[in-house]
């Protein structure tokens, strides 16, 4: 039987192992790049705070990146309670193309109009999700995400010992042995200590390649995919929405223990004003709530809270921070990093493992197929 794991194993981990390191290696470093992000362009992200003074209208910002962008559609603004962030400007100009304007928000001043599409992180994105292949790209990564878990599996199955002393052998690292072995056993035993971990990853990531994943998520919690809908405003011909500034002073009262308000301008002539708020003491990154105010009165609609939203979209939310490693803050990110490294290691020392048992077989035409491990345990 373990013959037969070995091969599905093997076949498998060649037909899809330079997709695996590729994901795996674009995902260690995608871990950090908030925290790279913020360290390499740290004048984008923060100011230093004037003394005395405060911030300016979100109107007098909206009005500056429009007189530098001519014809620029913002679409939302994003304010944080630290003094010290900037404000991020969301905008959209011709062609569709979205870019963000980073705004010193004590004078004004346009720090950087910046475009993730044009970003190294961006290309480590693409490569992670679709290898810069669109669709089809996505599709490849997606089936080799689903064979990345049956290698998971039958990995485990061959791993499994059969006494005590073999169990001992395939738990730690024989460093003071030949190189062979030493690349077995980073194959085995370290894979072994990884194998549940990379499984998360690999099974939560489904989610973003599959439709019928995203709806399995929903009908195993017995949810639907639709949440509450949007509240409506009656349009009110000639009257003037209430702006971003009435509704920051509307989210404030409303939500005053949060990290950030994320202002999302209606999108048509009956829509809300939508806020996305970050408690200080949410769960993880994805935990937020929704506040809609009326689009002329800037009073309060509506409230969606974390807790409010159905079990389907409570899971489905959290699939992000446990895939990003960032479920427990910076411990789940150092551990997840290594992880991701790890995995980018196994089809290499596997392919070691199978070329060296490919030339043991050839210069031994009779030998039976057996891997390292069990020619170490039959000796």
């Amino acid at each position: 039987m373990k013959i037969f794991f070995r091969r599905i194993h093997l076949y498998l981990s060649l037909a899809a192992g330079l997709i695996i390191m590729v994901t795996c290696f674009t995902g260690a470093v995608l871990v950090f790049e908030k925290e790279l992000q913020q360290f390499f362009h740290r004048e984008r992200y923060f100011v230093e705070i004037p003394s005395g003074s405060t911030q300016v209208a979100v109107a007098k910002m909206v009005e500056m990146v429009e007189k530098q962008v001519p014809g620029a559609d913002i679409s939302s603004v994003k304010i944080y309670t630290d003094p010290s962030r900037t404000a991020e400007l969301n905008y959209t100009v011709e062609k569709g193309q979205r870019r963000t304007a980073f705004v010193n928000p004590y004078s004004a001043r346009i720090i950087e109009m910046y475009s993730y599409q044009e970003t190294f992180f961006y290309t480590m994105f693409a490569l992670h999700r679709w290898m810069l292949g669109g669709n089809i790209g996505k599709m490849i990564v997606g089936v080799s995400t689903i064979i990345f878990l049956f290698i998971l599996i039958t990995g485990i199955v061959l791993w499994w010992p059969k006494t005590r002393a073999i169990l001992r052998q395939r738990l730690r690292i024989k460093l003071d042995a030949g190189w062979k072995r030493v690349n077995h056993d980073l194959h085995i035993v370290v894979g072994f200590y990884s194998a549940i971990l990379l499984f998360v990853f690999a099974f939560t990531g489904l989610a973003w390649s599959f439709e019928w994943f995203n709806k399995g998520i929903y009908k195993v919690t017995g949810s639907p995919m639709q949440g509450a809908k949007p509240p409506v405003n009656e349009f009110r011909e000639g009257v003037n929405m209430a702006g971003f500034d009435k509704v920051l002073s509307s989210a404030k009262i409303a939500a005053a223990d949060v990290e950030f308000y994320n202002i999302s301008a209606p999108k048509d002539s009956v829509a809300s004003y939508a806020v996305n708020v970050l408690p200080n003491d949410a769960a993880h990154e994805s935990a937020t709530d929704n506040y809609y105010f009326d689009r002329y009165g800037a009073s309060v609609n509506t409230v969606v809270r974390w807790e409010d939203r159905n079990l389907g979209q409570r899971v489905r939310a959290t699939f992000k921070p446990v895939h990003v490693s960032s479920i427990i803050g910076m411990p789940s990110k150092i551990i997840g990093f290594i992880i991701c490294l790890l995995g980018t290691s196994f089809p290499v020392t596997g392919f070691i493992m199978w070329l060296n048992r490919t030339r043991k077989k050839k210069k031994q035409p009779g030998m039976l197929a057996a891997d390292m491990g069990e020619q170490e345990e039959a000796a």
